[in-house]
């Protein structure tokens, strides 16, 4: 536990240094953004890489797998996060949202061939995903800063200070078989990548800023996941 929360407080603090390092200005400069230079070539960094790597894996993936194969392979990981969600549910004091992700944990472990088979939706339990970021959100903890983090993408200062802990809730990182677990973790990731292909390219085409619209979709995506008014939206009605 003690590691955990030493983790927790060097990813913040690491957050904390880049916000003070890099901070932009100019009435043009968005308040939610202060490091947008920096976070900017981070992004840039993050689409070379997809570019050169990611997507051309994700898009062989999607080629040569059998589509009820892919399925099975995300579902699987769907059913890891549930678990996850179902603890963070708890957490947020949202009795609902903790016993369907709980339920459809159980139900798609055990009758699920370890959630391979989603028999939950099936069954209609609705899925919620939930992580501790949004935990921290509903107990008022603020964004902070907006930050493009290397490789994983979109984050907030506070979601940057969570991952140690949704690191640590994620059944994958307690395997202790080192070549398994990180088998799993990169399947997950061209997993998530793969389904994110036809949403990659949209982005590319139809936004004349793809970065600033990642940012304020993603901003507005988690005020809504957490429930909260976004500060812009709150000082204007004052």
């Amino acid at each position: 536990m003690s590691s955990t929360i030493n983790s927790l407080l060097r990813a913040a603090g690491l957050a904390g240094l880049l916000a003070l390092a890099g901070c932009a200005s100019g009435p043009a400069a968005d308040p939610r953004d202060p490091l947008e230079p920096l976070n900017r070539s981070l992004y840039q960094f993050n689409v070379d890489v997809d570019r050169a790597l990611l997507k051309p894996v994700a898009t062989t993936y999607v080629e040569v797998t059998p589509a009820p194969l892919r399925t099975g392979v995300n579902n699987f990981f769907d059913n890891l996060r549930d678990g996850w969600s179902a603890v963070n549910g708890v957490l947020q004091l949202r009795p609902r949202e903790a016993t369907e992700n709980g339920m459809r944990f159980v139900f798609n472990s055990t009758f699920g061939l370890a959630g391979v088979l989603d028999v939950a939706s099936e069954m209609g339990l609705e899925r919620t995903t939930l992580d501790f970021g949004m935990t921290l959100g509903r107990w008022g903890v603020p964004d902070g800063p907006y930050l493009m983090l290397p490789l994983l993408g979109p984050s907030t200062l506070r979601d940057t200070a969570a991952l140690p802990v949704d690191g640590q809730g994620n059944a994958v990182g307690q395997i202790g078989h080192i070549p398994t677990r990180n088998g799993l973790r990169a399947l997950s990731i061209v997993d998530q990548r793969a389904g994110l292909l036809r949403a990659g390219d949209m982005l590319q085409e139809a936004a004349l800023d793809p970065y600033s619209f990642l940012r304020d979709s993603y901003l507005q995506r988690r005020h809504s996941q957490i429930g909260v008014t976004p500060p812009e939206e709150r000082y204007d009605l004052e």
